[in-house]
């Protein structure tokens, strides 16, 4: 099961495990970690699961969609290592992952 690492802007860590499959947004929201409202349940409607990826990590996702990038255009703070994390889906080869939570999601 992949492992990914939330860390929120005071440097706590959140390490959690997910099925492969899984999205890191369900694997956020099913483990309480803070700041991963969801509130669209994971339809790339609402923004609430906005996450900044580690930067070693970037070159390993697979490219955003024009939906993903059309609401993260809205997304408060939003940067180049902005991502969705209902649209990033967990594999084996992501296990590991470290994802920062936006500041103003606390």
């Amino acid at each position: 099961m992949p492992k990914v690492t939330f860390l929120e802007t005071d440097g706590t860590a959140h390490v959690v495990e997910a099925e492969a499959g899984a999205s890191v947004m369900s694997a956020a929201f099913d483990n309480a970690v803070p700041g991963i409202d969801a509130d669209c349940g994971g339809l790339c409607a609402c923004g609430t699961c906005h996450v900044y990826i580690a930067k070693d990590w970037m070159d390993r996702l697979a490219e955003s969609t024009d939906e993903e990038k059309q609401m993260l255009v809205f997304a408060e703070s939003s940067n180049e290592r902005s991502r969705l994390s209902c649209q990033i889906t967990l594999t084996d080869e992501l296990n590991g992952l470290t994802v920062h939570l936006p500041e103003f999601q606390h």
